[in-house]
Formats: structure tokens, C-alpha cells, sequence
């Protein structure tokens, strides 16, 4: 007989009725009779892990860790976590996109749940520096570049963008803030961040280049520190809906990250002596592991070029990507990459510590139970890595 799993049937009824079908529709898109899902939802039956896969992922569209909490959630809206993303432009976010926030929230309640006495790390960055829109952006790097403890020399001595990605993301991690990917399949979006007084984290989009994804990392930063959610867009003309403070936070979440990465002073003196061209644009992006897009930026808020040329660079460049872009990999690296090596870490030391069974360390991980020991392969061999 297939085991059944003991799910919370408080929150199989909440998953049904936020996802707004009646029992009757759920047991038709189950192919069950209605008095099976009405027994599951009085705690009298429970599905099995095939069955609670089904139902979370293809039906209610909900993590399926969510189905293991001690009572239902209670969740912000789009609007509440996001507000400095315009409303119009929130309505316009794709059902993946709002699945992928409802999965951003699952993932803070797991810290909490592995990490009872609260964050563990040392220093916490979102408590010790709080940004505020009358400070200089000039300000606000230079307290966060000491904080991180990586100068500029170190920056420039990495061999390529993954390894800058990959000591960015351990280093945030190290300070409080955790590092999550999905692939979006949305590619207007870039990545976003949940702030939590405890537990802010960071979501990357995983499709994007890795040098986009370092700048995410940094314009979600500054969100974080400034105590807001916020979206990183591959365009941003949604600004313009903004208006007060919300407006200039979002202006200075990307102006910070583009200072941050590429400091003004150095990057005047790299250009003094050069022209504008492909060649020095790809030499300075080397140079500081960042994306081509990040070097235009700052030739343009110098008036080195013009609107029309960062328009039409921009779109060139996003178009050789596109056509780059490649599908499938490997499921286990993935999943760690997705995760993080201090993620699966945290979650497999309560599993040997038999804190957790294998079905919670599987809806922890996001995996189903069988697939255990390869991710166990990729966390002692720190496969993960990028």
C-alpha cells in the first residue's frame, strides 16, 4: 500500500479556496470522487507524496512545502511585498512570477523553521546599515563595500563573472541575507527580494547571464536595506508610475548596484585615456565582472554617448543572448545551484540530526524523496557551486 503523508488538512482546505475551486472541481482535476478530497481535508485520509505533488504543483499552484506548516500562512500581497513596483505593473505579473513569490515565502518560513533561535549569522548587514533616501549613494557603497570586506583590488582579481558570483552570494550569505534562483521563465524579470526583519532573502533568475544576475544581486541589496521588497525589471520605464520616496528608492537600488560594482573614481581613471568602443566596453566588464550593459550605463551618465546609442546597443546585445540561450543541464547541480551549498548544508544537518524524515528534508529541498541522496552527492561534493 502506498504510504500516505501527513500533510495539515487545515491547509489543504486554504491551498483549495485561495486557489478558488470548490471540493468539486479539485476531486474532477484529481480524478478522484469528492468524499476522497473531503476526507483528506478533515484529516480522516491524506494523499500520498504523488498525489500531494499533484495537488500542489498542477492544481493549487503552491509549494509543496507550504502543505507541512502548522496552519496556513498569512500572506502579503504582491502589493505589500512590492511597494515600489507599480501597481499596473504587478497586475501585468505572470501566474509563474506570483508562483515564484508564493515559493520566495515558503522559503523564509523553512529558515525559520531550521534556524529556531533566529538568524545565525554573526554580523546581519539589514540590521547594522539602514539606507535612507537623503544619503549619498557615494555613502551608502562605501559603508557597504567596508562592510562586505572586499575591496576593489580583490574584485578585479577574480578570473571570470561565476566565481564573482559565486563569493558575492557566500558572502551575503555569510551576513544574514539568503541567495535563492528559479528558472523565471519570465524574461522581463530579473530577480526580486522579501524583506523580514529576520530573514530577508534574495531570488536571482537563473536564465539571465551571470553578469545580470551579479547586478541583481546589488539592486536587491539596496532594496533590503532601505526595508522594502523590490523587483529588478529588465526595463525599467515602470519608474516613471512612481512617485515621493518609492520613486527615488527604486532610482537608487540601480544606481547603487552600478556604483557599487563599478566604483566612479576608478572607472574615470580606466576611461581617460581610451575611446568608446566594443573593445574597451568587453575589457572594463572583464575587469569588474560585470554585464557590457552596466559599462554602457556609466558612458551614458557621463554624456559620453548618447540615449539612441545606449538604445541600440542595449538591444543588440540583448538579441545575441537570446539566441544563446540553451535549456536542460544537469537536475541535481540545478537544484544546488538553486539552493546554495549553505542552504542544502543547513537543511541535511537536521536530517542527520534526525530532526527532520526524509519527506520533510524532500518538501525543504523542493524535490521528491527519491531524489534525497543525489542531492546529498551534490552538497558533500559541494557541486553546487557555480
Amino acid at each position: 500500500m502506498t504510504k500516505q503523508i501527513p500533510v495539515n488538512p487545515e491547509i489543504l482546505v486554504w491551498a483549495r479556496e485561495t486557489a478558488g475551486l470548490t471540493i468539486e472541481e479539485a476531486a474532477t482535476r484529481m480524478n478522484k470522487a469528492v468524499d476522497i478530497i473531503q476526507l483528506w481535508e478533515i484529516g480522516h485520509e491524506a494523499p500520498t507524496y504523488v498525489q500531494l505533488e499533484k495537488l500542489a504543483y498542477q492544481i493549487y499552484k503552491r509549494p509543496l512545502a507550504l502543505f507541512f506548516f502548522p496552519e496556513p500562512p498569512v500572506e502579503e500581497t504582491p502589493e505589500q511585498s512590492f511597494r515600489t513596483f507599480p501597481e499596473q505593473e504587478i497586475e501585468l505579473m505572470s501566474s509563474k512570477m506570483k508562483m515564484l513569490v508564493r515559493k520566495a515565502r515558503v522559503m523564509q518560513a523553512n529558515l525559520k523553521e531550521l534556524n529556531i533561535d533566529g538568524n545565525p549569522a554573526k554580523n546581519k548587514i539589514f540590521k547594522d546599515i539602514i539606507f535612507n533616501v537623503k544619503q549619498s549613494i557615494g555613502g551608502m557603497t562605501k559603508m557597504t563595500r567596508e562592510y562586505f570586506g572586499i575591496n576593489l583590488d580583490k574584485q578585479t582579481s577574480w578570473d571570470n563573472t561565476e566565481k564573482a558570483f559565486k563569493i558575492w552570494r557566500e558572502r551575503l550569505e555569510e551576513i544574514g541575507i539568503y541567495v535563492f534562483k528559479d528558472a523565471f521563465r519570465d524574461d522581463d524579470f530579473s530577480g526580486f527580494c522579501l524583506y523580514d526583519d529576520e530573514f530577508p532573502i534574495i531570488y536571482i533568475n537563473n536564465s539571465k547571464p551571470v553578469t545580470r544576475q551579479v547586478f541583481t544581486l546589488f539592486h536587491e541589496l539596496a532594496h533590503i536595506l532601505f526595508k522594502t521588497g523590490g523587483v529588478d525589471k529588465r526595463l525599467e520605464d515602470y519608474v516613471r508610475y512612481l512617485e515621493g520616496d518609492n520613486r527615488k528608492i527604486e532610482i537608487i537600488c540601480n544606481e547603487f548596484a552600478g556604483q557599487f560594482l563599478v566604483p566612479d573614481s576608478d572607472f574615470d581613471d580606466q576611461i581617460q585615456d581610451s575611446t568608446f568602443n566594443d573593445a574597451i566596453i568587453q575589457k572594463l566588464a572583464a575587469r569588474y565582472n560585470v554585464s557590457r550593459e552596466v559599462i554602457l550605463r556609466k558612458y551614458l551618465d557621463r554624456n559620453i554617448i548618447n540615449k539612441s546609442i545606449y538604445a541600440l546597443k542595449k538591444k543588440e546585445w540583448t538579441e545575441i543572448i537570446k539566441s544563446r540561450k540553451t535549456g536542460g543541464g544537469d537536475y541535481y547541480r540545478n537544484m544546488g545551484v538553486y539552493l546554495s551549498q549553505k542552504y542544502l548544508e543547513l537543511s541535511f544537518s537536521h536530517y542527520y540530526q534526525k530532526r527532520i524524515s526524509d519527506s520533510q528534508l524532500a518538501s525543504y529541498l523542493g524535490v521528491k524523496t527519491k531524489s534525497i541522496p543525489g542531492m546529498e552527492h551534490i552538497m558533500m561534493y559541494k557541486g553546487a557551486d557555480i
